[in-house]
């Protein structure tokens, strides 16, 4: 089915009402959403967030004297023993004794370490260390999941701001048509300029529908940032997309990386470990000496029946009970004098790992001082292009308003207005961009300083 133009706009005014409505319907059950109450939202939500939780929490129930290996070793043991024995001799005078005995033997017994080298301590820090791993992953994880939320908070934002634009263009056109019609009634416009402001209205129309469905996309990212299953659910988001331009310097920003970059503490974590590492694999060379103190009791019952070669009698004893408390305790030193090289080169391997790590670390500052350089020289040429574009906007503001007055003067023509219309819009879309993309070069740059979570 084809549709003339008359039917296209009537078509295209009549979606336009229904989708205000419902935008209106929509916008009045909206909740207010701060940035602070998404991110907030998000670390709750966030599964990466809790498994990096669940794994600190591990760390820190690992990270004990006890595991360590400071405390004694307290075992109890319960041994429960049955022997059966017959003895033939027909050389003695008891020429076979038959003996059935039973015994029960509880006991307790402790090992302590007293001395291995300084293992235990160095076990102590490394476990310290682990501790401390985990924390910094938790806050690169923390740290990611917040920039995300920021970027599709005022990408959001943008959106809606653009959407905003798209809708007052689209009013302006509706109003131009209208006044065109009114012109063209009264035989002061031609039927050629009422199709371009028909055209004008449809084109804006569209654009706003498209808009549309771009600003719905950027709420969902937010939702799926914020770690909601909800995707359609909407909000009323209150922090305003002027920025608060900041003045930073690159050699503090320098020091603030090197002292809080995430990624680096990583490293330099990373490089304790292993110099932790070498200090445990070189204790392999010294003695370990430790104390073994216990008790035991032997809770016994014995049965005996004998034959005499004399008489050729055979006599049963009966049961005898028995009863034999253990107390022992001792030193015991060892030491290893020979593995065939196995300490030796699991030090030496100890060791590589350790000049690994340091370089590991000078490769990252390397490439974290180049990604910083280059953030802070796109930051600062981003707030250039914003200031420029605010008077862009402003003066595409002034320019549209003109226009307007002398359209309606009939000074110019729908050509000329929709050329000023079309440049306001392009100032808008710019000043956003300029403004989104600055946000989302600061946010870069204080998670490289270390500094977007505190």
């Amino acid at each position: 089915m084809i549709y003339n133009q008359q039917e296209l706009l009537h078509m295209m005014r009549h979606y336009l009402i229904l989708i205000l409505i419902w935008c209106s319907g929509v916008l009045s059950a909206q909740e207010n959403l701060s940035l602070q109450e998404a991110i907030a939202i998000g670390l709750r939500n966030n599964y990466q967030v809790q498994i990096a939780e669940r794994n600190l929490e591990i760390a820190e129930n690992s990270n004990d004297w006890g595991l360590a290996g400071r405390y004694p070793l307290i075992n109890a043991t319960l041994n429960i023993n049955n022997n059966y024995n017959n003895n033939n001799n027909p050389a003695s005078f008891f020429p076979q004794i038959q003996s059935l005995s039973s015994a029960v033997v509880p006991g307790i017994d402790a090992t302590w370490t007293l001395y291995n080298g300084s293992r235990i301590r160095l076990t102590k820090q490394q476990l310290e260390e682990q501790e401390r791993l985990g924390q910094s992953n938790l806050q690169i994880i923390v740290e990611n999941t917040i920039q995300r939320i920021i970027l599709a908070y005022y990408q959001a934002l943008v959106q809606e701001e653009q959407l905003r634009v798209r809708a007052e263009v689209l009013r302006l056109s509706r109003d131009r048509l209208n006044y065109s019609n009114v012109r063209q009634e009264f035989g002061q416009a031609a039927t050629f300029d009422v199709l371009q402001s028909q055209d004008a209205y449809l084109n804006d129309s569209t654009s706003y529908l498209i808009q549309l469905n771009t600003h719905e996309n950027a709420l969902r990212d937010l939702n799926l940032a914020m770690g909601l299953d909800q995707l359609d659910a909407r909000y009323n988001l209150t922090d305003a997309l002027e920025l608060e331009i900041q003045n930073y310097a690159l050699e503090d920003l320098k020091a603030q990386m090197i002292s809080n970059n995430r990624t680096l503490q990583n490293l330099f974590i990373n490089r304790e470990i292993a110099r932790f590492g070498t200090r445990l694999e070189e204790t392999r060379m010294l003695p370990a000496i430790n104390l073994r103190i216990g008790l035991t009791d032997n809770i016994g019952y014995n049965i005996f029946s004998t034959a005499v070669s004399v008489s050729g009698d055979e006599r049963n004893f009966g049961g005898i009970r028995t009863n034999a408390l253990n107390l022992f305790g001792g030193i015991t030193a060892t030491h290893t004098l020979l593995d065939w090289g196995v300490r030796r080169r699991s030090i030496q391997n100890a060791r590589l790992r350790e000049v690994t790590a340091q370089i590991g670390i000078e490769d990252q500052k390397r490439t974290l001082f180049t990604q910083l350089e280059n953030t802070f020289a796109t930051y600062n040429t981003q707030k250039q292009l914003v200031a420029l574009t605010n008077q862009l906007v402003q003066n595409a503001q002034r320019s549209l308003n003109i226009a307007g007055e002398r359209f309606d003067s009939g000074l110019i023509n729908v050509f000329d207005y929709r050329t000023v219309q079309l440049s306001y819009i392009s100032a808008i879309q710019s000043r956003l961009n300029a403004i989104l993309n600055l946000k989302n070069t600061e946010t870069e740059m204080l998670r490289l300083t270390g500094v977007l979570v505190r």
